[in-house]
């Protein structure tokens, strides 16, 4: 996939087959979009382009800052559209003074002058540009004034609810990672590097990796115990997972910690992603270190069983 920090260098591809959007989670309904975009390309020769924008319009227009998270970091959701099979990516430079630009500005001034679309697909229900003004009925004026044609794609239907990312996001922020993957289409997951810790997991026979996470505004699910996979140089890993504030030894800062079972590499320094699978329990404190081992041992069987 060609990579464009900019609309202007985008060079000339025959037939682009082009789609808009943020696409924050890259999830079952962006995939379908993207599939769509392939097939349609494929009969007319033509290649995949996806308009996303960085940094997301909400940070930079300032709509709900303070609880503003996302499920992907800029670098997960490229290697999300790359692994989706899409041509070209091109990145707008989302400023305050682009977000000034019309919807009708934007599509002709620089998706038409510079991309000079075949074909636009989008998403069920997707508005864009200023104040959401763009809509599939603009497309449809401007395909029909500058030759181009345009589609739309059903809404994406998964455990019985339309999918969006707004739905995957409170999914997420509830603990409920199962129904969330059942709506990404993968199993939602946090990278970070593995930064030293108390080693109190360690003088319980379960030792943890402690992540820090680089990306304020990456979405951490609901505190709790999960059932989850962990992935290390190239290799895949069982493990379990905590998030919260480690009631029974202290009431610090938020923590994610995962046991991964079977490993006992140092990895300080390294990074590392955990994928989650299911979470098996809220975080809660305990009597005593022991009483929080014989749970840790449960949780541990419990995780494998899930697993």
């Amino acid at each position: 996939m060609k990579i464009y920090n900019c609309i202007k260098d985008f060079k000339p591809v025959p037939n682009p087959v082009v789609t808009i959007g943020t696409f924050d989670g890259v999830h079952l309904g962006h995939q379908a979009v993207f599939d769509q975009m392939k097939r349609e390309a494929k009969k007319i020769k033509g290649e995949t382009v996806v308009i996303t924008f960085f940094p997301h319009p909400r940070i930079v227009l300032g709509l709900n800052s303070k609880n503003l998270k996302f499920i992907n970091t800029q670098e997960k959701k490229i290697n999300r559209i790359e692994a989706a099979g899409i041509d070209h990516l091109v990145i707008v430079s989302f400023t305050k003074q682009f977000a000034g630009l019309s919807s009708e500005d934007f599509l002709r001034d620089l998706v038409i002058g510079k991309i000079k679309p075949a074909k636009v697909i989008i998403g069920y229900d997707h508005h864009f540009g200023k104040n959401r003004e763009g809509s599939f009925e603009l497309l449809l004026k401007m395909g029909n004034d500058f030759g181009f044609e345009v589609d739309e794609v059903e809404a994406r239907l998964a455990g019985g609810t339309t999918v969006s990312s707004t739905k995957i996001r409170k999914l997420l922020e509830a603990g409920e990672v199962c129904q969330a993957n059942e709506l990404l289409g993968y199993e939602y997951s946090i990278t970070g590097k593995v930064v030293k810790g108390k080693s109190i997991g360690r003088k319980l026979g379960f030792p943890t990796a402690n992540i820090e996470i680089a990306d304020e505004y990456k979405l951490i699910a609901a505190d709790g115990v999960y059932a989850c996979r962990v992935y290390w140089m190239g290799n895949a890993y069982k493990g379990m997972s905590n998030i919260g504030f480690r009631p029974t030894i202290d009431h610090g800062e938020l923590t994610i910690e995962v046991n991964i079972f079977d490993f006992n590499q140092t990895i300080y320094g390294e990074e590392i992603t955990i994928s989650f699978v299911e979470r098996m329990r809220d975080e809660k404190k305990f009597e005593s270190l022991e009483a929080l081992t014989a749970q840790l041992v449960k949780d541990k069987k419990a995780a494998l069983e899930l697993l």
